[in-house]
């Protein structure tokens, strides 16, 4: 197990103020430290502010780049890998979005997010087609399409997910949160199981287990230094090999191919095991099945047993949306529109947080092969979509309110603009 991400959270002014960023990076490389030298392996430190739009306030999105940048290379002083701007919300004007495309290929560690949908304010139709337009221009600013990695929809997303490009600051002091890399807890937890309840116990009593280890480095490493440890997001993150794939725990329980019938019964499972587990929470805690991320999951959609529909559907039972999905280079805005819209309805629907990050491979169709320079994705191959055109009432500038199952207050109900 690796912990994938320390995220620091933090409030930042425009023109920044160095001081708090540099409390809050010290910190944050001080518990890297300690962490690595009680055996842990950490990959990154990270930074996430609060979504930028309320950061500039008035000075207005003209000057999102510049605060992009500035924050880039401040992260970079202060030993901090990657930087998160938080989201474009949905209050915020359409400029901001559209600004993003410009942060995007003017930066190369920085990442962001576009809210298009949450429980107060429902889907926002117009912000989901204009987010799934701007997902076409990013795919466009390097031959391979990998610009995408950097920017996610979200749909009733929370602050301090450590997990990019979800991440943000919610507001108030400075926080600290981890993100797991975990998968492979589960592979050794069913691995060793008798039955489905020893897997289960297993992998609870493993996942509790590692937390208290790691709470303990961060309580005595944080104390006194007024920043506050938001948890852990335990998300059984993967890593493209077999031994740290949440594709092979699937496999593990019982089934010849993750994607097959079965595998949404087993996802439950497993999710209900990480539910179960009493450790500090934050961010999804859900189990992630990033098709690029994982030799097992990146193999199966190669093959055609995962696809858009299967992902979305284990999403309602366990998981965090759709992450890393290779894409034909040409698919069209009402395509991702589509994905779009249903997975901003399952989470509204469901109560529950869900992202799209979603990766258009300009000249690339459904089939062909994807290979990455970079050794946090495995080799798979373009998913096929189902081609169709979203029109009607839904391609309107409404917003639209879905209750969640069972909450029948009367009143909520359709909102427009």
């Amino acid at each position: 197990m690796n912990i994938r991400s320390i995220t620091a959270f933090a409030d930042v002014t425009y023109p920044l103020e160095l001081t708090s960023v540099a409390k809050i990076g010290e910190a944050a490389k001080v518990l890297r430290e300690a962490l690595q030298s009680a055996g842990f392996t950490v990959q990154t430190v990270r930074m996430a502010v609060q979504p930028f739009p309320a950061i500039l306030g008035n000075k207005g999105p003209n000057k999102a780049v510049e605060l992009a940048k500035d924050l880039h290379a401040i992260a970079f002083v202060h030993e901090m890998d990657y930087v998160s701007l938080g989201p474009v919300r949905l209050d915020d004007p359409a400029a901001y979005l559209e600004i993003l495309l410009e942060i995007l290929a003017s930066t190369e560690n920085v990442f962001a997010s576009i809210e298009i949908a949450s429980a107060s304010q429902g889907i926002d139709l117009a912000r989901i087609r204009r987010t799934a337009a701007l997902i076409q221009r990013v795919a466009t600013l390097g031959d391979d399409g990998f610009a995408n990695l950097r920017l996610a929809a979200l749909a009733n997303v929370g602050a301090w997910s450590p997990f990019f490009p979800a991440a943000y600051h919610g507001g108030g002091a400075p926080r600290i949160a981890l993100a797991m890399e975990s998968a492979d807890l589960a592979v050794r937890a069913v691995g060793e199981a008798t039955s489905l309840e020893d897997a289960r116990s297993r992998l609870i009593q493993s996942i509790e287990r590692e937390a208290e280890r790691i709470n303990a480095v961060v309580t005595k490493t944080l104390k006194g230094t007024g920043i506050e440890f938001q948890g852990f997001d335990f998300s059984l993150a993967p890593f493209p090999e077999e031994a740290r794939s949440i594709g092979k725990a699937v496999e593990r329980l019982g089934l010849s191919a993750v994607g097959i019938y079965g595998t949404l019964m087993v996802s439950a499972f497993i999710a209900d095991a990480l539910d179960r587990a009493k450790f500090q929470r934050t961010g999804f805690c859900g189990l992630m099945f990033p098709i690029l991320e994982d030799s097992i999951l990146a193999a199966h959609a190669s093959e055609g047993l995962l696809g858009i529909t299967e992902l979305l559907t284990y999403a309602a039972v366990c998981g965090t949306g759709l992450d890393t999905i290779p894409l034909p280079g040409d698919i069209t805005e009402d395509i991702l529109t589509g994905i779009l819209l249903d997975t901003a309805a399952l989470g509204l629907r469901l109560g529950k947080p869900l992202t799209a990050r979603l990766m258009p491979l300009p000249g690339k169709v459904a089939g062909d092969p994807v290979e990455f320079d970079f050794p946090y994705f495995a080799q798979s191959r373009v998913l096929a979509v189902k081609a169709g055109v979203v029109g009607g009432l839904v391609a309107g500038e409404e917003r639209v309110q879905i209750l969640p199952r069972g909450d029948s207050n009367p009143s909520k109900g359709l909102k427009t603009n």
